[in-house]
């Protein structure tokens, strides 16, 4: 229990919290971004004195998420002491997982946190404390919705346990008060609009309902797109039509579909277009991508097939399509470094570079940013490295990192139903360095169920590199580097049986001995 509190401060959020603690419930402490966050939690972790067994157990879980922690975890681990904690993501799941559970059972009593834990969440938060409405976007720091404020403000005081709750605005004067009193508690919510408005989503509807035989005709897709909420809500029927006209017209351009022909049309069906999926335009529908990253990857492929290539070129093109954004963006001070490294790899570049003076640049350089921090990971760089470097946490890390898996397992897919078979096996092992964060060499060893990137490195320093030398090692060898149970699960899958031998300590002569029964 946290009991002892030191005197307030002038920070009206820090005030809000240790209040939240004296009264015994519990506070989330909205705030606009990740660095806010760990800050917020830090000045509030600082002004409590006291601290429990169970938060010192959990701070060590939340340490040792990682194999190796970042400075990410010890400041987090830290806080955790005192009951505090922040959440955002750039935690991995793990850590987010303990936070949450053990903000359940009452062990920590304030999470200071982005609005990403505004939805869907259900936690026992007496006080909903939002320090700043504004966010960063587009056009500088501005408003967030009046809906985005409301589902912040419906996290205080959930019908499971309390009787009511508190959300709490902190206004920086009387002036700022009553603007946001204006804003926000007497504004409107906004306007839901349909996502089908937006173009990627339809082309992925549209291709989907063909390929699903759903519908199977031009008029079939006008028909079934009248009854959506998009239509009922954008009202302009022959609009829609000819965005749908004109999607079919790119789908068709890109071989995903063939229009109505006398090979699949029926007599009775003639003068309606009708429409036909092709193997590759199935596939991309099965694969829940955007039709058009797939006909761009499709063209890298083809343009692959004539130039030399490396990791980087995959990695830059999936590093392009909008399915892997936020991309990493390229800094200030990071534009000549960036620049260079371009220079380095602008023969393996699969996607087309724009001229420096137009406005896609930008993207692509943060394209080739976000590519070299991938090519890090491959080279064996661990989370703090690429933290420092890249300023991306270890969350982010592993959400690029399943999001890449998932482009180059599509990347992959196209390929075999392309027939590049050269091109496929270059896919298929950077999808191994991808998941496992390693350099070609230790692919092999990598096949061993318990030997990751670490253990792997470990055993390949030592000279073993690959299965057979793994036979071939002495197995009291294998124990001092992965240890005895991995050591003995490792001979066994590769088929020497050691489970009758025991392992004992000798102690007269500090030598480890095996004994045969």
């Amino acid at each position: 229990m946290i009991d002892k509190i030191k005197t307030v401060c002038d920070n009206p959020t820090v005030n809000i919290a240790l209040d939240t603690i004296k009264i015994g419930k519990q506070a989330l402490v909205f705030v606009n971004t990740k660095r806010s966050a760990e800050k917020a939690a830090e000045e509030i972790s600082n002004k409590i004195k006291e601290k429990t067994n169970e938060l010192e157990a959990l701070s060590l879980k939340v340490l040792n998420s990682l194999s190796k922690p970042t400075k990410q975890c010890e400041r987090l681990a830290k806080i955790i002491k005192k009951g505090v904690a922040f959440h955002h993501a750039g935690l991995v799941q793990k850590q987010r997982e303990l936070i949450e559970d053990n903000f359940r059972k009452g062990i920590i009593k304030v999470i200071c946190c982005t609005p990403t834990l505004a939805i869907g969440v259900d936690l026992p938060a007496f006080r909903a404390v939002l320090q700043s409405l504004k966010r960063y976007g587009y056009r500088g720091l501005s408003y967030i919705p009046v809906l985005e404020y409301l589902q912040m403000a419906g996290r205080a005081g959930r019908p499971k346990f309390d009787k009511y709750g508190e959300a709490i605005i902190v206004a920086s004067n009387e002036d700022h008060k009553d603007e946001l009193i204006e804003r926000y508690i007497y504004g409107e919510p906004e306007e839901i609009y349909s996502k089908l408005a937006v173009e990627p989503v339809l082309r992925m509807y549209v291709l989907s309902l063909l390929a699903s035989g759903f519908v199977s005709s031009k008029k079939g897709l006008f028909d079934f797109f009248g009854k959506t909420f998009f239509a009922h809500q954008f009202e302009d029927i022959d609009k829609i039509e000819g965005m749908i006209e004109r999607i079919l017209g790119l789908l068709e351009e890109w071989e995903f579909v063939r229009s109505s022909g006398e090979d699949f049309v029926s007599a009775d069906e003639i003068g309606e277009e009708k429409y036909k999926v092709t193997l590759l335009g199935k596939r991309v529908a099965e694969l829940y991508i955007d039709p058009l990253t797939a006909h761009e990857f499709v063209e890298g492929i083809k343009k692959a097939t004539s130039m030399n290539i490396n990791e980087f070129s995959f990695l830059q093109m999936i590093s392009s399509s909008l399915e892997i954004r936020p991309l990493l963006r390229v800094k200030v001070k990071e534009y000549e470094r960036i620049q260079e490294e371009l220079v380095k790899y602008e023969d393996f570049v699969l996607s087309g570079e724009p001229s420096i003076y137009e406005s896609e640049y930008d993207d692509f350089l943060n394209s080739v940013k976000t590519a070299l921090f991938f090519m890090d990971w491959i080279e064996e760089n661990d989370e703090e490295s690429l933290l420092e470097k890249y300023d991306i946490r270890p969350g982010e890390i592993r959400v690029k990192l399943d999001n890449c898996d998932w482009l180059i397992y599509t990347c992959e897919e196209l390929t075999r139903i392309l027939h590049f078979q050269p091109l496929l096996k270059e896919l298929v092992k950077l999808r191994i360095r991808i998941k496992n964060g390693v350099r070609e060499e230790l692919i092999p060893l990598l096949k061993l169920k318990g030997v990751g990137r670490v253990r792997a490195r470990n055993l390949f320093r030592n000279g073993i590199k690959d299965i057979s030398g793994v036979k071939k090692v002495d197995y009291m060898k294998l124990v001092q580097l992965l240890g005895k149970k991995t050591a003995l699960s490792v001979k066994e899958q590769v088929g020497q049986d050691y489970s009758k031998i025991k392992v004992k300590e000798n102690k007269r002569k500090g030598q480890i001995s095996l004994k045969d029964f």
